[in-house]
């Protein structure tokens, strides 16, 4: 038993374990406060994150502040989205869901064991997803091979040019 969960309750303990294996096994956590959010709102916005693969969780502050020390100290209800996939992705559908319902309001996160500002998931949000991403490394790619087939289809081309022209001239002259 750590130090930090030693002075808590069996349940609290419980509930602590739980959610530091939930941000020990997810590659982000951002962090939203979802004051006012009915619970259509929410179950959508869920939804929304779970195509993600990306999970909710309403935590105590006082439970991630004594997870994680990094972070400064929360305020209001803490909802805690983690991931292990696409974090871009789930920035993006946040802020989707933002525009839509001025609801959530970001507080931050974490990024790979980096904090992260309420600004800095916005600017991860305008990044390209994922899969954006790897149809430009394909693409990329993929161009100086079309180039080579092109130029090896031109040289053929230019035989058969060459070869046409011999024939004609010597239709020509018989």
């Amino acid at each position: 038993m750590s130090t930090k969960t030693k002075n808590l309750r069996p349940e609290k303990q419980a509930m602590y374990a739980e959610v530091q294996e939930s941000i020990s096994d997810s590659q982000y956590m951002l962090l939203t406060d979802c004051t006012g959010m009915s619970m259509p709102e929410t179950l959508e916005l869920k939804k929304r994150l779970s195509s993600a693969d990306a999970k909710t969780k309403v935590v105590k502050n006082r439970m991630l502040n004594l997870i994680c020390d990094d972070l400064d100290t929360l305020t209001g209800q803490t909802t805690m989205i983690c991931g292990s996939t696409d974090v871009v992705e789930a920035a993006k559908i946040l802020s989707r869901f933002f525009k839509e319902t001025q609801k959530p309001t970001l507080k931050g996160g974490l990024l790979d064991g980096s904090v992260l500002s309420a600004d800095d998931v916005t600017a991860l949000a305008k990044l390209p997803g994922k899969k954006e991403l790897q149809a430009v490394l394909v693409a990329t790619l993929a161009a100086p091979m079309t180039q080579v087939v092109g130029v090896m289809n031109q040289k053929v081309c230019s035989l058969l040019y060459v070869l046409n022209a011999v024939s004609e001239k010597k239709e020509q002259a018989a």
